[in-house]
């Protein structure tokens, strides 16, 4: 089967611009904690529980943008290093005041980084939540700020993002 796949890499057509990411479902240890992360710390709402085995929450209202459960995973540990999976969920903020306030939220609640860096088109702060999921949150600078190569292609890079100047933005 890899065979097959390594020759479907590049698709005739690609996929429609219109598709986007519609939500993540992460397994967790622990549905209170979890939920104690994601809303009360980054603040999402809680918009159902479904007992102590799963939860759904969003930002402004949305069916859900992160489902929570226990199904396969209560009481369990984190993937080990060198294991496959998923290896972050990225939420991406509007504004960098809004990423700066998600800054503001970790530094409160005693959340350390993993790392924080400048992509040239995005700023990402890189943590990880009570279960050991890679988390980035990220906003990205409008399309016309983005850097390009003499021949327009996109330049991203990877540069230290500069923390103090993000939390004068909250």
């Amino acid at each position: 089967m890899s065979d097959r796949l390594t020759t479907l890499a590049s698709p005739d057509r690609p996929i429609d611009p219109g598709v986007r990411i519609g939500h993540v479902h992460l397994k967790v240890a622990d549905l209170d904690r979890a939920l104690g992360f994601y809303c009360g710390v980054l603040g999402f709402e809680l918009i159902q529980r479904y007992g102590t085995q799963a939860a759904f929450v969003s930002a402004g209202g949305y069916h859900h943008h992160i489902g929570l459960n226990t199904w396969e995973s209560l009481g369990g540990s984190p993937p080990p290093p060198g294991s496959t999976g998923l290896f972050h969920t990225a939420i991406l903020y509007p504004t960098r005041a809004a990423l700066a306030d998600a800054m503001r939220r970790l530094a409160a609640a005693g959340i350390p980084l993993d790392g924080a860096s400048d992509h040239g088109v995005s700023e990402a702060l890189y943590l990880r939540d009570p279960d050991r999921n890679g988390v980035e949150l990220y906003w990205d600078r409008p399309r016309d700020l983005w850097p390009l190569e003499a021949d327009g292609r996109l330049a991203m890079f990877t540069g230290r993002l500069d923390l103090e100047d993000l939390l004068r933005e909250a």
